[in-house]
């Protein structure tokens, strides 16, 4: 299997580094990119205690210039990834009366506007060098309605829109786009969020090549 240098937004943490970890095993190099530098330098400890395959990068994913700015560092410090994987951002279960104000505009930061930042920043580079993979990581919500939940619903619908649009948009184009949406995921976002449920993530390393070939454009 060909090695792949694949960026991980959200990656300190819950399905971000339990993908990190997988694909680690799979002989792929990993670039961490989160806002917290102390949980991303535990997680890639943790990942790679040799320090040679797991680089880190502390951004804001939800101010379009930080995201910029580090889309260019890392290029020029590592390297154009692969393969994105879209993980950042999670989001409070709350009811419309428990919900302030500002509750609403940090649910589209994050997820949503932070995953369409990192595609958009990387987009043109990928296009000018003939490859890349957009992996999206959504949750099976943004399929349904749930009671306590008005924030985080409509962010993950987004996501979805988002995702077929992306899809449709770069159909022509050498780029791949993939959706996983995960349903049960046992992570520490999930115990805080008992209104949510949650079991694990393998269906990223899916949509690395090889075998992402049959994958593109697909919810998994």
């Amino acid at each position: 299997m060909t090695e792949q240098l694949i960026l991980i937004t959200g990656g300190s943490s819950g399905i971000g580094k339990a993908a990190a970890k997988l694909l680690f095993q799979k002989g792929h190099r990993i670039i961490l990119q989160a806002r917290t530098l102390d949980k991303m330098q535990a997680a890639a400890q943790e990942i790679d205690p040799s320090g040679q395959r797991v680089y880190i990068y502390s951004t804001d994913l939800t101010k379009p210039e930080a995201v910029e700015a580090a889309a260019q560092q890392i290029i020029a410090e590592v390297g154009l990834p692969d393969v994105i994987i879209n993980s950042a951002g999670a989001g409070e279960w709350l009811t419309f009366k428990e919900a302030t104000l500002s509750h609403f505009e940090e649910t589209v930061q994050s997820p949503y506007l932070a995953t369409a930042y990192t595609c958009k920043v990387f987009h043109e580079p990928m296009l000018q060098r003939g490859s890349g993979h957009f992996i999206i990581v959504n949750s099976g919500a943004c399929y349904i309605s749930l009671p306590g939940a008005v924030g985080y619903l409509p962010s993950r619908a987004a996501m979805l829109g988002f995702a077929r649009a992306l899809h449709a948009d770069l159909y022509r184009t050498p780029l791949k786009v993939s959706m996983v949406a995960f349903g049960k995921v046992n992570t520490p976002y999930f115990q805080a969020n008992p209104r949510s449920e949650a079991r694990i993530p393998k269906a990223a390393a899916i949509l690395v090549p090889p075998m992402s070939e049959a994958a593109t454009g697909r919810v998994l």
